[in-house]
């Protein structure tokens, strides 16, 4: 099948975005007819050329006509148009212009286009090293060690992969710790869950506000009372925790995300650490630190986790009691559930006993695995190129977000994490906004969707990058622009 010789004349329509206008006159030949069911399009390279416009508006508006379901994209082949379109011939399909068809409904037999998502800080599971990790979890499943339980493992999680992660604690987070002090859990929430389960019936659990969501839903579920304290432009207001504590002395954890607070990506300074530890010691608190992730830093030197200051000096004997709580999936994919947990060998066995009790023992095969990808060194050969591709992942939103939006938002550009926080003009309702993105299909998360208390939301979204290629990234901010509100 030949190459579409078939000349592409862009719609000129300036209050449409120009990837909408391309799309639209692709459907116009379509309908036309003059360019039917099979036809090969021209390469998004000699398009660009054919029309004098950017590589990447004929890459967007390929892609948006393959979700619409206009197009099909074979790999080492090129892009196609559906065979399973009718043959339009010359029909008339009236007059309105092809742009403004691109949104009418399909027939009845074709699904819906899935809608793009700015996650909340998601890795991109495309780039998981998938062969490194199937190869290992062949092995694991075949290898002796497994062959020889005697029935289920330990509750704390295959000893090779908490011996793997002592090291790599220790290496990449400064935790001087031993494969003992280690507990593997089904992902972060279920750590996180175990962690709010080490308290007495009636106590609480101060949090962020604005924070995540999904830490207040672990802790409730686990019987404890979640009580707000604000967050301002440095993180967490550990003068206005004090004050809280002060207030409540039902309080006996402090739920805090310190290397990349969630939302807002702020690092929390040293003054502020040392006050939060000072404050734990001085009022009996257990501080539950979620490091979510740590392995994100593009700029400067990471900032060492509050733990690296307490465990491995007689195993938080000085007087603070922390549990450090991180995740394998934001170095590999959400849906590989690794998650751990290390702390004071009384509150590590307090949550082991727990989990024993709603789950024996976690997957025993993929947990080898693991172990066997870092000290195979694979794992942190993926972290350092995931590292590198999602610093110019970032560098790009940040520069079609500042070229495309304008004053309509401020940001700062994070020096770490996997998202950013897009601080929306105060004459704009950002969950108008989203709410009128969400219609056109893209969705996002905003300040008021991630407060405990009313009044602490904030006018702003939080924008995951990581999960998003560039054409991806260049299309959803398209649609962010198109969706604000008048």
């Amino acid at each position: 099948m030949g190459r579409s010789a078939v000349v592409i004349e862009l719609i000129e329509d300036p209050a449409r975005p120009l990837f909408i206008n391309l799309a639209g006159s692709v459907i116009r030949e379509i309908e036309r007819g003059r360019l039917k069911p099979g036809d090969r399009l021209p390469g998004t390279r000699a398009l660009a050329s054919a029309l004098g416009i950017h590589r990447n508006t004929v890459d967007a508006a390929y892609q948006e006509l393959v979700l619409q379901g206009w197009l099909t994209a074979e790999a080492s082949r090129g892009t196609f148009v559906a065979r399973d379109l009718p043959d339009l011939g010359t029909q008339n399909w009236g007059v309105r212009p092809a742009a403004a068809r691109l949104a009418s409904p399909l027939p009845q037999t074709r699904p819906a286009p899935p809608p793009m998502q700015f996650s909340d800080g998601a890795p991109d599971a495309r780039l998981m090293p998938g062969l490194e990790l199937a190869r290992a979890f062949r092995r694991s499943l075949t290898g002796a060690e497994l062959k020889s339980l005697p029935g289920y493992g330990d509750p704390r999680g295959a000893p090779s992969l908490r011996t793997a992660l002592a090291r790599y604690l220790s290496t990449e987070r400064g935790l001087t710790i031993g494969a003992d002090d280690i507990l593997v859990t089904r992902g972060s929430q279920m750590a996180l869950f175990l962690a709010a389960a080490v308290l007495n019936p009636g106590d609480a659990v101060a949090v962020e506000d604005p924070g995540y969501p999904l830490a207040w839903k672990a802790f409730r579920a686990a019987g404890a009372r979640v009580v707000s304290a604000p967050v301002d432009a440095q993180g967490l207001d550990v003068e206005r925790l004090e004050a809280l504590l002060a207030r409540d002395p039902t309080i006996r954890a402090v739920y805090v995300t310190p290397h990349h607070q969630f939302p807002t990506t702020v690092t929390l300074g040293a003054g502020r650490r040392l006050r939060l530890l000072e404050m734990a010691r001085r009022h009996g608190l257990i501080l539950i630190e979620d490091d979510y992730d740590h392995e994100y830093r593009f700029e400067g030197r990471p900032v060492l986790p509050l733990a690296a200051r307490a465990l491995g000096r007689s195993q938080g004997q000085d007087g603070n009691r922390i549990i450090h709580i991180g995740s394998v999936s934001k170095l590999l994919s959400p849906v590989v559930r690794i998650g751990y947990a290390t702390g004071a060998p009384d509150l590590i066995q307090a949550m082991t006993a727990r989990r024993e009790a709603i789950d024996r023992q976690g997957d025993l095969p993929l947990e080898r695995a693991l172990a066997r990808l870092i000290d195979d060194g694979e794992l942190g050969r993926h972290a350092r190129k995931a590292r590198k591709i999602y610093e110019q992942r970032r560098d790009l939103l940040c520069a079609e977000i500042a070229a495309r939006l304008g004053d309509a938002v401020a940001f700062d550009k994070p020096a770490g994490g996997l998202a950013l926080w897009l601080r929306v003009n105060p004459d704009i309702d950002a969950a108008a906004w989203a709410a009128e993105a969400e219609r056109s299909g893209l969705i996002l998360t905003h300040g008021g969707q991630l407060q405990l208390q009313p009044g602490l939301g904030r006018n702003a979204f939080r924008i995951g990058f990581a999960s998003l290629d560039e054409a991806e990234l260049v299309r959803a901010v398209t649609r962010l622009k198109a969706a604000v509100p008048n």
